[in-house]
């Protein structure tokens, strides 16, 4: 535990200390991205964020599984909350067959070969399908790019513009819109849309600004402008819900691709977000048929698991959170599950067990050197890394990690730490 401390320390993260006796009385398990709860020491409750998971690559059937474990192990409580929006796949899919679109929804496993991690140096581009002068390719898909998030949040200013730009590069993407090789800056449907009022009888306002003084903007501000060329020919629009993972556009074989996940990933009205989509798509003449892209397991699944382990485990909705749930931010650290009180005055961060250990857990990763790369990772994907001690035990006071370094995960598969809790702390 010090070995590991020291590690994390000294790659630039945060150590943390816990006070008091656990008295955790449920466990949440939020799969909201980029929302969290937080601790009350008053009031404890294990804080789970499995979106996180996805977030950093994880396996997460194993992270779930392996974080319900150190629940069980530590003589915790073994009831449930399993957090989840307040739209679901299944109301997506019927919105959609309400405005008579052929809507079915995929899991990402039937998607083999076709999803993709999304990479830092995609760009975050337009849903179109049709070919492209751009090379960046991995980035997150939204409607005319990053006009879908000022569109959704109402801002029709240059500047509120140019403020986008920079927000989106800070979250790890190359912003960007386009035109096209036939309308030049007017080649986005979207924004074509949008600036001739076909969203006004949608409460949409539209922007004070034309599209090269757009795209300008958007490159002065250290985006990127993309041209598209050919002729519109979607056969199917995909709407993925699996996070960090998109579709990349193919002009033989066209498709609209719309990244859900990262609507909420910029905190934007989700369901008015994919009503856009759709109601863009319509109205550019495109098809009515959708395919919803889903992770493997779904809470449902997660619920019936936890209850095999004789958990009780009930699902409950975003709106039912309402005042609890809170955003992420980036300086708040991502710290442990840990309900207890604590040092650390920087909340507003994700929660995973044992902080950062969570990832290195997940993925074999048992070398100081190894640990280290991973706190610069999480501070690159714009987190304050953290793993914690407890102010009767010092950095043997996190659970978590007692039980990795003393070969309680050994029957799951998981290798011991190379390292104490004050190497990797100070890491």
């Amino acid at each position: 535990a010090d070995q590991g401390a020291k590690a994390v320390e000294n790659a630039g993260g945060v150590i943390e200390m816990h006070h008091g006796s656990h008295a955790e009385k449920v466990v949440y398990i939020n799969l909201v991205e980029n929302k969290t709860l937080e601790p009350d020491e008053d009031d404890q409750r294990f804080i789970v964020d499995g979106w996180a998971a996805g977030k950093f690559g994880l396996d997460v059937p194993k992270f779930l599984i392996a974080a319900a474990a150190t629940v069980e192990m530590l003589g915790g409580p073994k009831k449930a909350k399993i957090v989840i929006p307040s739209i679901s796949p299944a109301q997506i899919a019927e919105a959609l067959q309400g405005r008579g679109w052929d809507a079915e929804i995929v899991t990402d496993a039937s998607m083999a070969g076709q999803l993709v991690d999304v990479r830092p140096e995609g760009i975050l581009k337009c849903v179109d399908g049709r070919g492209s002068d751009n090379t960046r390719m991995g980035g997150p898909k939204m409607p005319g790019g990053i006009y879908a998030i000022a569109h959704n949040r109402g801002v029709t200013s240059i500047e509120g513009l140019k403020q986008i730009t920079k927000e989106v590069a800070s979250k790890g993407h190359v912003p960007s819109v386009h035109g096209d090789h036939s309308s030049d800056m007017l080649g986005c449907g979207f924004f074509k849309l949008w600036v001739t009022g076909r969203f006004d009888d949608m409460g949409y306002p539209r922007p004070q600004f034309d599209a090269d003084q757009g795209a300008k903007a958007v490159e002065n501000a250290g985006g990127v402008i993309e041209m598209h060329h050919g002729s519109h020919a979607e056969k199917v629009v995909y709407i993925n819900l699996v996070e960090n993972k998109t579709l990349e556009p193919d002009e033989d074989d066209q498709r609209f691709i719309v990244d859900g996940w990262a609507a909420g990933k910029f905190g934007l009205d989700v369901p008015k977000f994919l009503i856009a989509a759709a109601a863009t798509v319509e109205m550019l003449g495109g098809p009515k048929k959708a395919k919803i892209v889903i992770p493997s397991i779904s809470p449902a699944q997660i619920a019936e698991a936890l209850q095999g382990r004789g958990w009780d485990a009930e699902i409950v909705t975003d709106a039912s959170m309402a005042g609890q749930l809170v955003d992420v931010r980036p300086e708040g650290i991502l710290k442990c599950v840990d309900g207890r009180g604590s040092d650390n005055t920087r909340m507003g961060g994700p929660k995973m067990p044992g902080g950062i250990y969570a990832i290195a857990h997940n993925r074999g990763v048992t070398s100081i050197e190894g640990l280290k790369q991973i706190t610069k990772e999480v501070a690159s994907k714009g987190h304050v890394p953290s793993v914690h001690g407890d102010h009767s035990s010092d950095m043997l006071g996190c659970g978590f990690f007692k039980l990795w370094v003393t070969g309680r995960f050994d029957d799951m598969g998981y290798p011991r730490p190379q390292f104490d809790a004050d190497q990797g702390a100070k890491a």
